[in-house]
């Protein structure tokens, strides 16, 4: 049992007050999947809120916590330092928050880039991450409704959307939202 007011008033000293209030939604939106799913609710509430305890570190602070945590980053998370948020929060929390459930830790670690056969709490806290309610741009109501109606179609919408965006930016795409995303399609078919 985590006190989530304390890590709600540790969460608000990290972030700014936007990222805060998505935070909050993120934790929401988590919880009613997970109720909807049958995951961990607790869990899935606590992974949301702290999803983006490292979101709003500088380059060089996020560099230092790399270096002190020691954390390996492929190719990818070190030339876009952004990316590894999930990474570098999921040490603060532990080492700062006490929090060692590794469900936890993983669902935040993966929530920007998803990986190959997530667990349930990691697709919840990806999907959350996407859809929570001050999230607006087009097809985000598309979204809820497939993430609320069947998870892992709303992921694989999430992440076909995620694939194209990165494309058209001429960015660098993660191989875990390639593999997140294959991983998805060939359990799909395994069960049909």
């Amino acid at each position: 049992m985590y006190d989530m007011e304390y890590l709600t008033s540790q969460l608000k000293k990290r972030v700014s007050s936007k990222r805060f209030i998505h935070s909050l939604g993120v934790s929401e939106t988590a919880e009613k999947l997970a109720k909807l799913y049958n995951a961990p609710i607790e869990k899935a509430k606590i992974a949301g809120l702290l999803h983006d305890y490292a979101k709003d570190l500088q380059d060089d602070e996020a560099r230092e916590y790399i270096v002190q945590f020691g954390l390996k980053l492929d190719d990818v998370l070190k030339f876009d330092i952004n990316l590894a948020h999930g990474q570098i929060g999921a040490e603060l929390i532990k080492r700062e928050l006490n929090i060692s459930d590794s469900d936890i830790l993983n669902a935040i670690k993966y929530h920007t880039t998803g990986r190959e056969n997530m667990s349930i709490l990691e697709k919840i806290v990806y999907i959350a991450d996407y859809i929570e309610p001050s999230r607006d741009f087009p097809g985000v109501d598309e979204l809820r409704q497939a993430a609320f109606s069947n998870l892992d179609e709303g992921i694989l919408l999430a992440l076909d959307k995620t694939i194209t965006y990165v494309v058209k930016k001429g960015k660098l795409l993660h191989l875990n939202s390639i593999l997140a995303r294959n991983s998805i399609i060939v359990n799909r078919n395994k069960s049909l």
